[in-house]
C-alpha cells in the first residue's frame, strides 16, 4: 500500500529547502506569471487565460521560432525521417546529427562536437568526465544546472570549490590551494541573468598557466554574439558563433557547451571537445548511450536555422541589438539600475519594492516577464528579467517603456546610484 506523504521532519534537509524556497512558493500559487499555463500565441504575444500580454520572457533570441522558412521547411523532414529517431545515439543516429556536427565546427571554428538532447544534459555527464578524481573550480554565479554536474563529480571522487563571481584573483588563490588534477573550471559564457560575459581573457590565462581546462556554457550567448568585425551589422559581431569568438580568444584549454534552445528555438545542445574526447564521452555519457533523442522536428530546425542564420542572421542580430539597445536607454534616462552592463539582450531589473506588486501590475498592463526571486538571486537582486527578441515589435517595445515609466513614477525601480 502506497503510504501517503508525510511534513518532513524539522531540521531535514527537505524542511531547510522549503523555507529557502517558501518566496517562490508563494509566488508561484499568487502571481500569474510563474508556472503560467500559455494557451495561444500570436507573433510575440501570448494568451494566458483571457489576458494577451506582449512577451519579453521568451529567449527565442533570433525568432526562428516564427520564421516562415523554418516552419514551412519542416514537414519534408518529417516525410523522410519520421516524428522520432527510435534509437539511443549509440544504436544509431539520422546523418542529420553529422549534418549539423559538421556545420557547427565549421561555425565556431572548433575540432569536433558532440550533438546531445539539453545542456542540463550535458553539465551532468560530461563534467563528471572531465573532472574524473581531481577538482571542479565553480563561478559563484554559474548556472543552477552546472552546480548540479559538479555535485555529481563531487559524488563520483571529484573536489568542488567555488569562488566569487568573474573574480580571476580568486580562481587563482584556489588553483594554487588546490592542485588536484584534472582540474575543471566551470562557468557561463554570457549570464543568464546579467546578460554579461565574463573576463574571459583573464580566466583563459590562468587555466593555461596552471594547467586546467575552462569549461564554459554559452547558452545565452550562442547565436547572439559572435565575431568582430568591421563588417558587423551591430556589436553583436558577426554569425553568431559564441562567446569565445566574440571576445576574440582561441580555444586552446576550453571546452565550450551551448544550446540550441535559445536563439535557434530548438530541443539541441552541444559540447565542443577533441576528436578523441568526443569518442570517449560516446561510451561514458548516458544521455549518449541512453536516453531518447531529439525530435525530428528539432534537428531539422536546427539545419534550417543554420541556414538562416549563415544568409540574414546578421541582420535579425542587428533587430535584436535596436531593441536592446532602447529599453537599455530608457532605463538610464529613467535613472533606474540593471545589471546588465553589456548591452546584450538580458536585462535585469532590480527592484525597490516588492516582486508581488511589480508582478501583479507587469500583468495588468499586459508585460510578460521573467519574476527574478530569491533564491534564484540575491536578495539585492530580486526584481524581473526583459528578454528582447528580434520579433518583438517597435509597438511592443513602446509599451513596454511606458509600463517602465509607470514603475519608475511609482518608485518601484531601483535607483542606479542609491
Amino acid at each position: 500500500m502506497v503510504q501517503p506523504l508525510t511534513q518532513p521532519e524539522a531540521g531535514s534537509w527537505l524542511t531547510r529547502w522549503l523555507e529557502v524556497c517558501a518566496e517562490l512558493d508563494r509566488l508561484q500559487a499568487q502571481n500569474p506569471m510563474l508556472d503560467a499555463v500559455i494557451e495561444e500565441v500570436d507573433g510575440r504575444r501570448i494568451r494566458v487565460g483571457d489576458r494577451w500580454l506582449h512577451d519579453f520572457a521568451s529567449c527565442n533570441y533570433l525568432g526562428l521560432d516564427l520564421d516562415r522558412e523554418v516552419i514551412e521547411g519542416i514537414p519534408a523532414y518529417l516525410d523522410r525521417w519520421g516524428t522520432h529517431p527510435g534509437w539511443s545515439r549509440m544504436l544509431g543516429s539520422p546523418v542529420l546529427y553529422e549534418q549539423i556536427e559538421a556545420a557547427l565546427t565549421e561555425l565556431l571554428g572548433v575540432e569536433d562536437a558532440l550533438l546531445l538532447p539539453t545542456l542540463t544534459h550535458i553539465h551532468a555527464a560530461v563534467i563528471p568526465v572531465l573532472a574524473g578524481g581531481g577538482t571542479v573550480l565553480l563561478d559563484a554565479r554559474a548556472h543552477k544546472t552546472i552546480y548540479d554536474g559538479a555535485v555529481v563529480a563531487r559524488a563520483r571522487g571529484a573536489g568542488l570549490q567555488r569562488f566569487a563571481h568573474d573574480d580571476p584573483e580568486a580562481l587563482e588563490r584556489l588553483l594554487r590551494r588546490h592542485p588536484k588534477a584534472p582540474r575543471l573550471v566551470c562557468m557561463d559564457g554570457i549570464n543568464s541573468m546579467t546578460g554579461n560575459p565574463p573576463r574571459l581573457a583573464a580566466f583563459l590565462e590562468l587555466a593555461r598557466a596552471y594547467e586546467a581546462t575552462l569549461y564554459v556554457d554559452d547558452g545565452h550567448g550562442f547565436g547572439v554574439v559572435g565575431e568582430r568585425s568591421r563588417a558587423e551589422t551591430s556589436p553583436y559581431g558577426r554569425r553568431g558563433n559564441g562567446v569565445v569568438r566574440h571576445l576574440g580568444e582561441s580555444y586552446d584549454h576550453v571546452v565550450l557547451t551551448g544550446g540550441f534552445s535559445k536563439a535557434y528555438s530548438s530541443l539541441l545542445a552541444f559540447v565542443t571537445c577533441p576528436s578523441e574526447l568526443k569518442r570517449l564521452l560516446k561510451v561514458t555519457a548516458p544521455p549518449y548511450l541512453y536516453s531518447g533523442p531529439s525530435p525530428v522536428a528539432s534537428l531539422a530546425s536546427v539545419l534550417l536555422g543554420l541556414e538562416v542564420n549563415a544568409g540574414r542572421g546578421d541582420e535579425l542580430r542587428a533587430m535584436l541589438y535596436g531593441k536592446t539597445r532602447r529599453v537599455l536607454d530608457h532605463l538610464e534616462k529613467l535613472g533606474a539600475a540593471t545589471l546588465n552592463g553589456s548591452g546584450f539582450p538580458i536585462v535585469e531589473v532590480p527592484l525597490a519594492d516588492d516582486l508581488d506588486r511589480v508582478g501583479a501590475l507587469l500583468c495588468e498592463r499586459g508585460i510578460y516577464a521573467t519574476l527574478a526571486f530569491y533564491p534564484g538571486v540575491p536578495r539585492h537582486e530580486v526584481g524581473f528579467r526583459l528578454q528582447l527578441t528580434a520579433t518583438n515589435t517597435a509597438d511592443q517595445v513602446d509599451d513596454l517603456l511606458t509600463v517602465l515609466d509607470e514603475l519608475a513614477d511609482r518608485g518601484l525601480l531601483r535607483p542606479r546610484f542609491p
